[in-house]
């Protein structure tokens, strides 16, 4: 866990260095081929996984509920701060 952590901090300083010069195209570039890299390897898991794919309406259904439930819940907590932090002071 400290190993990921220590790589992620090592990055970040790398990054806050290099931020002026053109490697951060490069660094972009490569993030965005790894993701997709990531992605397939996940399909391939996923597809490879018989028991996932028998099961895979029921997770499906699961994470719409989730999502919506996520998504309620922060309109809710954004209402409720936009009405606590931003009410105008009425003046009498």
């Amino acid at each position: 866990m400290f190993r990921i952590l220590f790589i992620l901090l090592a990055g970040v300083g790398a990054g806050f260095l290099l931020r002026r010069t053109r490697v951060e195209h490069h660094a972009q570039r490569g993030v965005r081929m790894t993701i997709c890299a990531l992605l397939f390897v996940f399909g391939v898991s996923i597809g490879a996984d018989h028991e996932m794919l028998r099961n895979l309406a029921l997770l499906g259904r699961q994470a719409t509920v989730i999502a919506l439930l996520s998504i309620a819940g922060s309109l809710l907590a954004g209402f409720a701060a936009q009405r606590l932090l931003f009410r105008k002071e009425v003046k009498r």
